[in-house]
């Protein structure tokens, strides 16, 4: 996708109008302190900063399933934990064959590379949002 992309809808318009059927893959992912953390570091994460991103929660759409970021942010929180919001949403899109779509099975495999990019830090590959569907440029 070559559009130049200042919102997630901006991402669905994209995947819409891209040639070969696509699959959306998100991977939904908040913050902890490690177990190892500094005091300052405790403060800071108390503030709301700081942390390590950990995936949460992964889910496969087709951009005709998702009607617009609203409704993506609606259906995470119907999943996610009140304790452990998430922050972050790292997004990549599947293509398909022509003319046919990329089906979940064939989302699965990729989605769980996603998870593991995730927590390894490695989501250089990925496109993350914030939960106002902003785009989200993380320091390496």
């Amino acid at each position: 996708m070559q559009s130049e992309i200042n919102h997630f809808d901006d991402l669905l318009q994209a995947a819409r109008t891209q040639r070969e059927r696509q699959r959306l893959l998100f991977v939904f992912a908040g913050t902890e302190l490690p177990g190892d953390a500094t005091p300052e570091q405790r403060a800071r994460f108390a503030q709301g900063e700081g942390g390590v991103l950990v995936p949460l929660m992964c889910v496969d759409k087709l951009p005709e399933e998702l009607e617009s970021f609203a409704v993506l942010l609606q259906e995470s929180q119907q999943f996610e934990q009140a304790d452990r919001p998430w922050r972050l949403v790292f997004t990549a899109a599947l293509a398909g064959q022509p003319g046919k779509a990329p089906t979940e099975a064939d989302a699965e495999a990729v989605l769980q590379r996603m998870v593991e990019a995730v927590k390894t830090g490695a989501f250089g590959a990925y496109l993350p949002f914030n939960r106002e569907g902003q785009p989200v440029q993380l320091a390496p």
